[in-house]
């Protein structure tokens, strides 16, 4: 289903036999030792001297600061930096061990974790391809079959690709007639790719192989004689994950050539900043080419006429106004997703074989928020964001309603891919309390059924999942939601996470890891903050640039909400928030220390000075404007976590995530963050950065990997909120 392009888990289980009192009197004692250790190692917690600089930078009247510069450098080249990284390790990976419970947690997550999973399938020439993990392998496998019912046997196993497991399989593409297949290679959690094509019959590789891809699909020609791909220059030796992403370029790899032979399809060296994804419609004829310069959904779109030999670009969409993102076509009718006179987006089609390409109205905005469209068996399935819950309906190609897609409950639906002319499609669904499942669709019956359902070591309708509203700031109404287990009565230590940015809705998901926690009595809450889509464009508008703030407001009042209304414990409110998500948990642990109890900034944006200097930071400049533009500075200065540490204050807990090979917020970004947190409270909680090897901002990551950070940062946050492991 499309909508834009560049814009992507804790114990036992309960025993039958009640434990006899010497039993419990034993894990009461083995519990109060290990807590008291923890007290100890907190106590003799003493973190590596970090070299400061005097290092200040004058910008637009005001003197910067930035002590820690030199840690931005790469850590596969900087010596002096490596040494930091070992020794910060060591004293974080020595201070959590001594936590209580942890090693229970890990085990009780692997167990939740070993469950089969399924990804949706893609249809091709007739076969079904699907990605398939038995439970703990730390890829997941590519699997074919030639037929719905049919066995599945192996066609890519990554887990063989590596010894620590961290080579991933990431893209891949079936030919249209099943033939051959493309597929990208994702080492160390880098967003660098390296494309292969591998034979469906043989199961061999055909010898072809492209580099430097990123941020990139593969599309077929409908001929399978070869496809298209986006790629970057090769960048300079050691700067690989750090340099700037510009020049990004659009070519097409004839199989059986060498990528030195490969054609250049499009490219705008006038404009380096520019990004570019290729799409071919559904009947093969067009390449249609959708552009962007940063983050937002403002996209320039242009078509090129496939059965026209040297055709040149032709423009459908220029300026950079509107989200314009292509769901497939009719013959000449292409239809688009677009946010033009919509907020919460509408669907139009254009006539690219009429003069003037005339745009007529298919599907108007709704109350809800449009969150995606597809083109399958002849009807148009479309998916909408009722307050961050996913509602699916049909509508013929005129755009007429026919019916709706019955979901099992309040969740997530995604999926419906497929062609113009199947007869069927997939989707998955999934909620907190609900591993993913899938299900096949009938369009022509409308008929939905399990295809693959996943066996779990839990019962699902242990758990509660409701949503409330709370008041920011300013009075704005924000959803957010709440699961816990049944039973689960009065305040409890929670856990509250929320994104808030690039217009990405959260939706609700299961989670293995989060699940250890709900089981133990401990509360989950998800805020659908200001600067995500889960409202339109306004909803996202009012999250960003000099907005920004609105973000933090609106954290901070589903925190205040939570306690005031003795969901969480007075003493038990721990935050997390990833990449974005980071530079949230950053900013509103400077702005309200007194609010949170512990807290994971992951892989986040820390310093918003210099973040657009390093691979894709350039992109996100819609989201939080430019550092070196005056007003972007002081709004940007006046929230960028690194820069609003002070000294003497009370900081929480705070346990700082990332790794070393993470090429889309370097982990220099965390480096200094946390240096300037210990050197401004080095004798108040612990304050520590746990950096993972070979792994990037998150995907690909291998799933011991996962488990092991899970169990680190869940037994963190238990310790310092009084859930009982």
């Amino acid at each position: 289903m499309r909508r834009s392009f560049y814009v992507a888990a804790l114990l036992t289980s309960a025993c039958a036999m009640t434990p006899s009192p010497e039993v419990e009197a034993a894990a009461a004692a083995d519990a109060a030792a290990m807590a008291s250790q923890a007290a100890d190692a907190q106590a003799g917690l003493a973190y590596p001297q970090t070299r400061r600089t005097d290092q200040v930078d004058p910008r637009f009247g005001v003197q910067v600061a930035d002590p820690y510069r030199w840690l931005e450098n790469d850590v596969r080249e900087d010596k002096e930096v490596k040494a930091w990284v070992d020794a910060q390790n060591a004293v974080t990976n020595t201070f959590l061990t001594t936590l209580p419970g942890r090693e229970g947690l890990e085990a009780r997550i692997k167990q939740l974790y070993d469950y089969e999973r399924f990804g949706v399938p893609v249809k091709k020439g007739g076969h079904y391809f699907y990605a398939h993990n038995s439970g703990l392998q730390n890829q997941s496998v590519l699997f074919v079959r030639d037929s719905l019912d049919g066995e599945g046997r192996v066609l890519i196993d990554p887990n063989s690709w590596s010894k620590d497991g961290a080579t991933a399989l990431a893209e891949w593409s079936p030919s249209e007639d099943g033939k051959y297949l493309v597929y990208s290679i994702q080492d160390g959690g880098s967003d660098w790719r390296t494309v292969k094509v591998i034979d469906v019959a043989t199961g061999k590789e055909t010898g072809d192989e492209v580099k430097w891809v990123k941020f990139s699909g593969m599309e077929w020609t409908k001929d399978g004689s070869g496809f298209f791909y986006t790629r970057f220059p090769e960048p300079t030796a050691g700067q690989e994950f750090q340099s700037t992403n510009l020049n990004a370029k659009i070519y097409f790899h004839k199989l059986g050539t060498p990528q030195a032979e490969d054609r250049l399809v499009y490219a705008t060296p006038e404009k380096p900043t520019y990004g570019h994804y290729a799409t071919v419609s559904d009947d093969g004829r067009w390449l249609v080419i959708t552009t962007a310069e940063g983050t937002d959904d403002r996209y320039e779109v242009h078509a090129i006429d496939l059965r026209a030999r040297g055709a040149k670009p032709k423009a459908l969409i220029t300026g950079l106004e509107n989200n314009w993102s292509f769901i497939g076509n009719e013959g000449s009718r292409f239809f688009f997703i677009t946010n033009k006179d919509a907020p919460k987006l509408k669907i139009v089609a254009m006539d690219v074989g009429r003069a003037g390409n005339p745009i007529t109205p298919v599907v108007g905005e709704q109350d809800s928020t449009l969150d995606g469209a597809s083109i399958v068996g002849g009807k148009l399935i479309t998916s909408y964001l009722a307050d961050a819950k996913s509602a699916i309906s049909v509508h013929n190609l005129q755009g007429k309603k026919l019916t709706d897609v019955d979901l099992p409950g309040i969740g997530t639906a995604s999926g419906f891919g497929g062609d113009l002319d199947d007869p069927e499609t997939f989707f998955a669904f999934t909620s907190f309390n609900r591993p993913t499942t899938i299900y096949r669709y009938d369009v022509k019956t409308g008929q939905a059924s399990a295809w693959a359902a996943p066996k779990v070591a839990f019962n699902p309708d242990d758990y509660s999942v409701e949503q409330v509203f709370y008041n920011s700031k300013d009075g704005t109404r924000v959803p957010m939601f709440i699961v816990r287990k049944k039973g689960t009565t009065g305040p409890a230590p929670t856990l509250l996470y929320a994104y808030g940015g690039f217009n990405v809705s959260l939706t609700p998901s299961f989670s293995a890891t989060r699940l250890a926690w709900l089981e133990k009595g401990g509360v989950y809450a998800l805020a659908n903050l200001r600067g995500g889509g889960e409202y339109g464009k306004a909803w996202h508008d009012a999250g960003r640039l000099a907005n920004k703030q609105n973000v933090f407001d609106d954290f901070i009042a589903a925190g205040e909400y939570l306690k005031a209304n003795n969901i969480a414990s007075p003493k038990g409110l721990a935050i997390q928030g990833g990449s974005n998500g980071g530079l949230l948990i950053g900013a509103v642990v400077n702005q309200r220390p007194d609010l949170f109890d512990a807290a994971n900034a992951a892989v986040g944006v820390m310093d918003m000075l210099r973040f657009d200097r390093f691979t894709a930071g350039r992109y996100w400049v819609d989201d939080y404007g430019y550092p070196n533009k005056e007003a972007d500075f002081k709004t940007l200065l006046a929230y960028s976590p690194y820069h609003n540490i002070k000294t003497g204050v009370h900081y929480p807990p705070m346990l700082v995530t990332t790794a070393d090979t993470d090429d889309r917020v370097v982990p220099g970004h965390s480096f200094k963050y946390i240096s300037a947190l210990q050197a401004a409270d080095p004798n108040g909680e612990p304050h520590v950065i746990r950096i993972e090897t070979r792994a990037g901002h998150g995907s690909g990551k291998p799933t011991d990997k996962i488990i092991e950070e899970a169990s680190d940062v869940l037994a963190f946050f238990a310790h310092y909120t009084g859930l009982q492991l």
